[in-house]
């Protein structure tokens, strides 16, 4: 199907919506540098099912407006500007700045609420919606395919949005139901409430900052040098986001992996060892 696409053979407009949504399924599921990493983050901050459930569909949907947005202007014309991949690396500065300062704020809270002061919210709907407003201009092989083929399909500019709504959707899907079960698993933990909240926020804390650290400077890297960044090893895997290794990947695996499931794992045995000095 890829290859039909990418050597621009129109589909029927039945078949290119549901396309469309297919892809944002895939692109939900796969590990994309600009979902998984924000999901993950918010979801342990809300440390609840509903709390995980609301930020990560909050953020698909704020994703899922700006494709649509973008959908419409690929439609119009702008699909060679839109699909270009020099935008990626400004969306990276972007995003870890946005991912940074939401650290900041959960750690701050996470130490107010170890003072004993009123708890506030580690982590923010509104927060997790300015991300997805910020990710949604970051461009892969599935916004390649949304904006040079789907969009420019569509018949009329009535429609021009609708491949980049129901991608969005699809990308909700998949999104939503993880930050419930990211928030799931923060609730199953073994532990009195006051040490899920500490591990809540100082995990969503650092996963976020350190995690924006390295979306700012690998941006920054590319800026200034293009060919750091843009190097991939394939792995022929048929599949965006599984054909190759690239930078995209590692930072997925390095934020959610590297930072954030140890940062929760060596949060919960530290809560431990406190309880069984105390």
């Amino acid at each position: 199907m890829f290859s039909v696409l990418h050597g621009g053979s129109a589909l029927p407009l039945g078949l290119s919506l549901a396309f469309a949504l297919l892809l944002g399924v895939v692109h939900g599921i796969t590990p994309d540098e600009h979902t998984w990493p924000i999901t993950f983050s918010y979801a342990v901050g809300s440390y609840s099912v509903r709390g995980g459930l609301v930020v990560g569909a909050v953020f698909a949907l704020a994703f899922t407006l700006q494709r649509a947005v973008l959908s419409e202007l690929a439609y119009l014309g702008l699909s060679r500007v839109l699909a270009s991949p020099s935008v990626n690396n400004p969306v990276y500065v972007a995003v870890g700045v946005a991912m940074a300062i939401a650290g900041y704020v959960a750690l701050r809270r996470g130490r107010e609420h170890a003072a004993g002061d009123a708890p506030r919210p580690f982590v923010s709907p509104g927060m997790a919606a300015v991300h997805g407003l910020v990710a949604g201009f970051g461009v892969g092989a599935y916004a390649l395919v949304l904006y040079t083929v789907l969009a420019p399909s569509m018949p009329g500019p009535a429609l021009g949005f609708l491949p980049g709504l129901l991608f969005g959707i699809g990308t909700l899907l998949v999104q939503a139901p993880a930050g419930a079960l990211f928030g799931y698993y923060m609730r199953r933990l073994q532990l009195p409430e006051r040490s899920i909240q500490s591990i809540a926020a100082r995990s969503a804390g650092e996963t976020l900052l350190y995690g924006g650290f390295a979306f700012a400077l690998v941006g920054i890297v590319g800026i200034l040098w293009p060919q750091a960044v843009a190097w991939s090893l394939p792995t022929h895997i048929a599949i965006p986001n599984l054909s190759s290794i690239n930078v995209g990947l590692i930072l997925v695996v390095f934020v959610v992996l590297g930072i954030g499931f140890s940062s929760v794992f060596f949060g919960i045995r530290r809560e431990r060892a406190l309880l069984v000095r105390s």
